[in-house]
């Protein structure tokens, strides 16, 4: 695809998040940018402190890319961007990474996916709370606009920074196309790979606390007593920071029926999810919950946890459950399992629910603001 125009208006794109691997928050970034350039109202340029994953496909969509050398994202973020910001070349920098630069000599727009560092900090490293707190309120108050995913966010937002409210602006994300139903045929071939002929139970996303896995397995456990034929419980995903008290029950699950795969590759996680029977996602907090939304679109029951953005995004198409209390967690799987009338009822709609979250509409919707933004 060729480049646009350089008359039309030029946003520089912090791609922090595509490097040196694609969690969550980069497949976000990426999938938007890709959105945005395919409309061709902007011209963006990509910036990073390294080289980021899936440059190529990038570049092809008209996207141009620069890197500039340094040793940590925060220090480029805060000393390199500013200068190269400044050249005269960039009408607006948009930040998917929550923070901006101090001194951000353009106007600035700021996604901000989840207050997490701020309300629950121990679930982050000091290094990834040292790398954003201080910069926080700054960014926040900086920025000609704040876009959220989701409504519970955006109330958290205007709660501690009410000063910054008026600039606040939801855009819901999309999700991508391969997350849909899947083939019989490849349902069951993804069943016997992991030796789950009958089905699964699912979890998918990092395995850290701020998860609230080890509710899950206490809730799993518990109808596996009661049941010898319960269903495995199969987690996808990579074990992140404070994980390692749960990587060890985890492992001693494993010979009664906890199957974890870690982290896999985009097309074995998308079978893996359209091959459960139920998904799980008792999360304490999410800025959106892109795994319950991707269990949806493949057309697989949720169960849920009742708070922050989760009934939100899966409306009335999923099981709603305090995260807190494994007994409920429990009570929900064996009600599914039991009721697979209600099962299919809640799998029908989730696609449709799952239909709201589209990449073409967040990008018209993300113009809007940058074309506010500039105003």
């Amino acid at each position: 695809m060729p480049s646009p125009p350089p008359s039309l208006p030029t946003i520089a794109v912090d791609l922090r998040a595509l490097v040196p691997t694609i969690t969550g928050i980069g497949v976000y970034t990426r999938s938007l940018l890709l959105a945005l350039a395919a409309r061709g109202n902007f011209r963006f340029v990509g910036m990073a402190h390294r080289p980021p994953r899936g440059a190529e496909e990038l570049q092809e969509a008209g996207i141009a890319l620069e890197h500039h050398g340094a040793p940590l994202g925060v220090i480029w973020q805060q000393l390199k961007l500013p200068r190269r910001l400044a050249k005269g070349d960039i009408d607006l920098f948009w930040s998917p990474l929550i923070t901006l630069p101090l001194r951000c000599p353009v106007p600035a727009v700021a996604t901000v996916h989840d207050l997490t560092v701020l309300l629950y900090p121990e679930a982050h490293t000091l290094k990834v709370r040292a790398s954003l707190l201080p910069f926080l309120r700054p960014s926040f108050e900086g920025a000609r606009r704040l876009v959220t995913i989701s409504e519970a966010t955006a109330r958290d937002l205007a709660f501690h920074f009410p000063q910054c409210a008026e600039e606040i602006r939801v855009v819901y994300p999309g999700i991508d196309p391969e997350f849909r139903p899947g083939e019989r045929a490849e349902i069951a071939a993804t069943r016997r790979e992991l030796k789950a002929p009958e089905g699964y139970i699912l979890y998918a996303g990092t395995v850290e606390p701020r998860k609230n896995l080890g509710r899950l397995l206490d809730a799993w456990t518990a109808l596996k007593s009661e049941d010898p034929q319960m269903p495995p419980l199969v987690l996808a995903g990579p074990h992140g920071w404070g994980s390692e008290r749960l990587a060890r029950r985890i492992q001693s699950l494993a010979p009664e029926g906890v199957i974890a795969v870690g982290r896999v590759e985009r097309e074995r996680l998308v079978r893996i999810f359209q091959a459960a029977r139920i998904f799980v996602y008792p999360s304490l907090y999410e800025g959106f919950g892109f795994p319950a939304a991707e269990a949806l679109a493949c057309g697989v029951p949720v169960i849920t946890s009742d708070s922050s953005s989760l009934p939100e995004v899966v409306g009335d198409a999923g099981l709603l459950v305090d995260p807190e209390d494994s007994g409920a967690i429990a009570g929900r799987i064996r009600y599914l399992l039991d009721h697979p009338d209600k099962a299919v009822d809640l799998a029908a709609r989730g696609i449709a629910q799952a239909a709201r979250f589209r990449w073409d509409r967040a990008a018209a919707e993300m113009e809007e603001v940058f074309s506010q933004a500039l105003g």
